[in-house]
């Protein structure tokens, strides 16, 4: 291959994210790989379409995404719109012969993502999800650091996702807002807390202590088209909102670690505060999206009189050639993960395997499945 065709389907906030990524996911790492072509931005509001075109350099908008089923100049695409929208979305991709990256969550419930993930397995196209924070630096240390025993036995897994984007009540209602309890903060951002908890201490066997809360019961209708969380003209009416604010509970990991979870998006203050904590028998680690370039770790190996959880500085040490400017402690931010991202989905186009490969669609089922059964232990006390 001498070059990969992308599209994007959705304009939004993480729509714009995948086109920034792709736009320069050239740029780091190797140069033997295929060019990315960015050929296309589709979204039902030709506006936000023809915007991110002009932004992010793509060579057309499209009003309809199925226009991208048929192009010949089309290879891959990102699937960035609301949960209930993917399946089809990616079930019609796949069988046109596209390579697809969804979004997460995989999908609005298991049986659709197990129709997605049966779709890619008769098909020889890369079907990948977007939990794009493995894709940190910091997060890759302490996975290897895990699984080089020098942590010793995982005894304890805490982690968070605490955010305000909901927490105005003028905030309008859209589809986050929409379906049952568990479809709230629980599969809209825990859904990255879930996946990173197994991705760094193995499967969970079982989940308990399963509790919801809604905070705002009702928001503001837009007049007309939003995207991420932003406001925008009001209609004056009100729509109840469907599912949870707040989310927690606790888990058993297979190797016996417990796990301790806390979801929020009405958190005062923290617009992105997605953190966790693993501590072992033999030293402990922690990471916070707040500080994206650096981690903390201890270990025994420092004398016991300057012993103690010590910052990291993410560098070449951790994702060599993933920076512009490739030296310790100049760090990285969110977006920089999105070209992480695209960069390994290409490459497994490919067939380049110097990166982690992305996410599976199976992966992807196996968290709607921790969310199910979040739901059943709430529902159950």
């Amino acid at each position: 291959m001498t070059s990969i065709g992308v599209a994007v389907i959705g304009a939004g906030m993480a729509g714009r994210a995948h086109a920034a990524g792709y736009r320069s996911a050239g740029t780091v790492f190797g140069l033997d790989r295929p060019d990315v072509r960015l050929v296309a931005i589709a979204d039902v509001t030709t506006s936000l379409a023809e915007d991110a075109r002009r932004r992010y350099g793509f060579e057309r908008a499209e009003a309809d995404w199925r226009a991208l089923l048929d192009a010949g100049d089309v290879d891959a695409v990102s699937v960035v719109v609301a949960n209930q929208l993917h399946r089809e979305m990616a079930e019609a991709l796949l069988a046109a012969g596209k390579h697809v990256l969804c979004e997460k969550p995989l999908a609005h419930t298991v049986a659709d993502g197990e129709a997605m993930a049966a779709a890619a397995v008769r098909t020889d196209r890369v079907a990948a999800v977007g939990f794009t924070y493995r894709w940190s630096p910091a997060v890759s240390a302490i996975r290897g650091e895990l699984t080089a025993g020098n942590l010793g036995d995982v005894v304890h897994f805490n982690g968070h996702g605490w955010y305000d984007y909901a927490a105005d009540p003028r905030t309008p209602w859209t589809w986050r807002y929409r379906g049952g309890p568990g479809t709230g903060v629980l599969a809209d951002t825990g859904s990255h807390l879930l996946d990173l908890a197994e991705y760094l201490c193995g499967p969970m066997v079982s989940i308990s202590g399963g509790a919801f809360t809604t905070v705002i019961d009702r928001r503001p209708v837009p007049a007309g088209p939003t995207t991420g969380h932003t406001r925008g003209e009001l209609t004056g009416e009100y729509a109840v909102v469907e599912n949870e604010d707040v989310a927690t509970f606790t888990a058993r990991f297979a190797g016996g670690a417990l796990g301790t979870f806390s979801l929020s998006r009405v958190a005062h203050g923290l617009p992105n505060g997605l953190a966790f904590e693993v501590f072992g028998t033999g030293g402990s680690a922690a990471f916070d999206l707040q500080r994206p370039g650096e981690f903390t770790f201890s270990d025994p190996a420092p004398r016991a009189a300057v012993n103690g959880h010590r910052r990291v500085f993410v560098g070449p040490a951790h994702l060599a050639g993933g920076l512009p400017m490739d030296a310790p402690g100049q760090g990285h931010g969110v977006a920089d993960l999105f070209t992480y991202q695209a960069r390994s989905f290409v490459d497994q186009i490919a067939g380049v395997k110097e990166l982690p490969p992305c996410a599976t669609f199976e992966e992807g089922v196996r968290v709607l499945k921790l969310v199910e059964a979040v739901i059943a232990s709430a529902r159950a006390g």
